[in-house]
């Protein structure tokens, strides 16, 4: 008989206790360990993904190189280049090229952790770098040949000084230049300039911040290079004539300007730069005008002319024409060349045989003479009117003194065969002297009472005929300069840089000719010339305001 079956009992589901699975239990058996969090993992990604991700990224790599290398292949080499030396070759990560670029970062921040005594010691001890090689011939002594320069062979003191150094040439330059300056200009010497204290420059800011207007302001002195100036209406246009103009010359109070030529008249025209109305005109029979000039104070008139010994006055505040026939004691057949001093006192009349002739204004009386070697070419007076300056024919130049009538220096004009005209300049610092080759000298007046033989600042050479005119403007800024032996033989010197203006004269145009005298107004604002077709050419001079 089969073995009774043993009937399985069911167990109370109530009172079960079912197996932990996730601990790994098994039914009926011992509990099984759990597995590692990795093995999880494993499971759950597989190894296909993971692949296929990895094969991704790599495609991706592999695009992003191919389109940087189709970019760049567009670009220049030069470029190309110059980003490799920046940024490294094209090869490198992006993870290289960040960490090389966040160096300079982390360098600030350590720098930003030193005091400011350190950094302050940092930037003053910076290191010097080497110089990469040394050319022993540089510390050797260069020699500057001083014979084949025509201004360094001026700076020569004697006949051995073939050669100097470029520390010997630097001092010689910086004495003539204080030479011709008349001693260290004010904005030259040290001591002048003074640092102001920190309390002073905080009130001249507080100042400045509470101030407004235009704080820059044009300068006041004449540049060089290009003259701005309007050629205005003829001053004669109103009395026209054909005969050579003899003198031009400005009141030196009023807005009047004079003009006088071999036409026997003198007339005056009122300067507007327009018309220029004429004034008066006065006609001398028989009298070809050679020179005419204004009074200092603009009260008369005196004329010479070309063949006669008679000296015209023409009082402008009574009107009338004094001819003065005879001076007591004065024996020239002719009276032509006068000249008359600044403060209105003498009357220079030169004359022949070397003889220069003081008179009194006044009275018109003779005072005294003076002689000097040879024939008298030019002649002038002093800014102050205490000296006289005597061009003579052999290329000599004689310094008088006017109350004593004693020679006071003798020197040779430089280059000059015989001198043809000669001017002094309102403040008193420059001597002009014109001669026969076209050559202007220009010395410092200092010089010219003290050396038999000075050097001249400049030797202005722009003309190749004899200088017959000089003139320099009321503020020493212009010096006129022209020769009536050719058409077109005018320049306009600046100064103190002693160079031509070179937009006057206008070439092209050609209106000016044959130049015989020169004028400026009082404050410089009109320029005039007189020609020997019979004009008087007027020029507005844009940089003077006033008449």
């Amino acid at each position: 008989m089969p073995p009774e079956r043993r009937r399985r009992v069911r167990p109370d589901r109530k009172t079960q206790v079912r197996p932990d699975r996730r601990a790994g239990a098994r039914w009926g058996g011992p509990p099984r360990k759990a597995a590692p969090s990795c093995q999880r993992k494993s499971l759950a990604w597989p190894r296909a993904a993971a692949a296929a991700i990895s094969v991704a990224a790599e495609e991706e790599e592999r695009l992003r190189l191919r389109n940087r290398l189709t970019l760049e292949a567009d670009k220049p080499a030069v470029e190309r280049r110059l980003e490799e030396l920046v940024f490294g070759d094209l090869e490198d990560d992006e993870d290289a090229l960040l960490r090389r670029l966040r160096v300079p970062r982390v360098q600030v921040q350590e720098d930003s952790d030193d005091s400011e005594v350190e950094k302050e010691a940092k930037d003053n001890f910076l290191p010097q770098k080497k110089p990469v090689w040394l050319d022993e011939e540089d510390e050797d002594e260069e020699m500057v040949d001083m014979m084949n320069n025509r201004f360094r062979k001026d700076m020569m003191k004697n006949a051995s000084e073939n050669q100097l150094s470029k520390d010997e040439l630097q001092k010689r330059l910086k004495e003539e230049f204080q030479h011709a300056m008349g001693g260290v200009p004010a904005w030259a010497e040290a001591n002048k300039w003074k640092t102001p204290s920190d309390d002073e420059s905080e009130e001249d800011e507080d100042d400045l911040l509470q101030r407004t207007g235009n704080f820059i302001s044009t300068s006041t002195s004449l540049p060089k290079g290009i003259l701005k100036m309007k050629n205005c209406q003829h001053a004669n246009a109103e009395r026209p004539t054909t005969a050579r103009i003899s003198s031009v010359q400005f009141h030196p109070g009023a807005q009047v300007v004079m003009v006088a030529g071999l036409d026997n008249a003198v007339s005056l025209f009122q300067v507007d730069g327009k018309t220029n109305p004429k004034i008066q005109s006065i006609y001398l029979e028989k009298f070809p005008i050679f020179k005419a000039c204004f009074s200092a104070n603009g009260e008369e008139v005196l004329a010479t002319s070309t063949h006669s010994k008679i000296l015209y006055v023409y009082d402008m505040l009574a009107g009338k024409l004094i001819p003065v026939h005879q001076v007591r004691g004065l024996k020239e057949k002719i009276v032509r060349s006068f000249e008359v001093a600044p403060d209105g006192s003498f009357l220079l009349i030169n004359g022949v045989a070397g003889y220069l002739h003081l008179l009194s204004m006044k009275t018109k009386e003779l005072i005294g003479s003076m002689k000097i070697n040879g024939r008298i070419a030019a002649s002038t007076f002093s800014s102050d009117s205490k000296k006289v300056y005597a061009s003579s024919g052999d290329g000599d130049v004689y310094v008088w003194d006017v109350n004593s009538r004693k020679c006071l220096n003798r020197f040779v004009d430089e280059g000059s065969l015989y001198g043809l005209s000669i001017a002094t300049s309102r403040n008193g610092q420059y001597v002009a002297c014109g001669s026969n080759c076209g050559v202007v000298n220009i010395y410092n007046q200092d010089s010219c009472l003290q050396e038999t033989n000075p050097k001249p600042i400049k030797a202005v050479m722009n003309l190749v005929t004899g200088v017959t005119s000089l003139t320099f403007n009321p503020t020493t800024e212009i010096l006129a300069i022209a020769s009536a032996n050719m058409k077109e033989a005018v320049r306009l010197v600046h100064l103190p840089s002693f160079t031509v203006f070179s937009n006057f004269p206008v070439v092209k145009k050609k209106n000016i000719s044959l130049i015989h005298t020169m004028d400026f107004s009082p404050r410089s604002g009109y320029f005039a010339l007189g020609n020997e077709k019979g004009k008087a050419l007027m020029y507005r001079l844009h940089h003077y305001p006033d008449f």
